[in-house]
């Protein structure tokens, strides 16, 4: 069997980590292993920069902040998202190349295109299979966010407009690519949401 990489998206709070969890179950029933992975993260090397981006005490420059997401996410892919699709495993990444378009392509001005570009080569141009985005209010992920116990990261903190900036570059993407970018309402029950998910991995599904 074929491994596929399964991407999921959304502002913070949308629910991608609750998502991914319920689909490796929900997968599992259906026959298909699948690891579930975040970004930045999943590696010793892409963990550290994830404390570095997230830490609200440092300030980093957007330029910065781009290369620092593709520099681990360049890492995950060659140490184990490439090596688990070759195994014929899905992959399900809580974020990826998407995630920089909105964040730092159009939120922080930099460019779509150009942390496309950048983002092209750290991950030697790996495209993923579907993606599920998590579609949600921006002031309603601000008040999930709010009900955590935890503080609030270094983007976590950024203002309304941030997030607004974040949201219309989604729906964007969304707009461009609809055969791989599925867009699934955060706003439903998490039974629902994971429903959805599994309808839009449908006819991936062996």
């Amino acid at each position: 069997m074929a491994g596929r990489l399964v991407t999921i998206e959304g502002l913070d709070g949308a629910g991608k980590t609750t998502l991914a969890t319920a689909l490796v179950q929900a997968l599992a029933a259906r026959g298909v292993e699948a690891v579930s992975l975040r970004e930045p993260g999943g590696v010793e090397l892409s963990e550290r920069v994830r404390a570095l981006v997230k830490d609200p005490g440092l300030r980093i420059g957007a330029a910065a902040e781009a290369l620092l997401y593709a520099a681990a996410r360049a890492q995950l892919v060659e140490e184990r998202v490439r090596p688990l699709l070759a195994e014929g495993r899905w992959v399900l990444l809580d974020r990826f190349v998407d995630s920089s378009l909105a964040y730092q392509g159009a939120a922080r001005g930099l460019g779509v295109d150009r942390v496309r570009m950048l983002n092209l080569f750290a991950t030697g141009g790996l495209v993923p299979d579907r993606t599920l985005l998590l579609a949600l209010d921006p002031a309603t992920g601000r008040a999930r966010l709010a009900g955590r116990a935890e503080a609030p990261d270094r983007l976590e903190a950024e203002d309304a407009a941030f997030f607004a900036r974040v949201a219309e570059a989604y729906e964007a993407l969304a707009r461009r690519e609809p055969a791989r970018i599925r867009v699934l309402d955060a706003g439903r029950p998490e039974a629902d949401v994971l429903a959805a998910a599994l309808a839009a991995l449908e006819d991936l599904l062996p």
